[in-house]
C-alpha cells in the first residue's frame, strides 16, 4: 500500500481528513449525501446560525469536497464525491459501537 516515498502518499488523505475534523463539517456531509442544498436549508437541518454554515461550507469547498452552483440568487451545494459521504457513515458508525 505504500510507495517508495514513505508515507508522502497519504498527504491527499491526510487533507480530506483535516477537512472533515468538525463535526458540523460531518452533519454538512451527512445532509448533502441526500442531494444539493442551499446554505438556508442546511442552516435549518443542522439548527446552526447561516454565518457558522457558511463558513464551514467554504472550508469544505476550499478542500475539494462539496462545489456550489447557482440556482437563482442562491447556491445549491453538492459533494464532488458520493465516496466522502461513505467515509462520514463509517465515521458515525464506528464512534457509535464504542458508546
Amino acid at each position: 500500500m505504500t510507495s517508495a516515498t514513505g508515507y508522502e502518499g497519504f498527504e491527499g488523505a491526510s487533507e480530506l481528513l483535516r477537512a472533515l475534523s468538525a463535526p458540523i463539517r460531518l452533519a454538512i456531509v451527512s445532509e448533502l449525501a441526500s442531494g444539493e442544498r442551499c446554505v438556508h436549508e442546511l442552516v435549518e437541518q443542522l439548527g446552526a446560525a447561516q454565518p457558522l454554515v457558511s463558513q464551514h461550507l467554504r472550508v469544505l469547498r476550499g478542500a475539494g469536497v462539496v462545489r456550489g452552483s447557482r440556482r437563482g440568487r442562491e447556491i445549491a451545494y453538492s459533494l464532488v464525491d458520493e465516496h466522502v459521504a461513505h467515509i462520514v457513515a463509517d465515521a458515525v458508525s464506528h464512534a457509535g459501537e464504542g458508546s
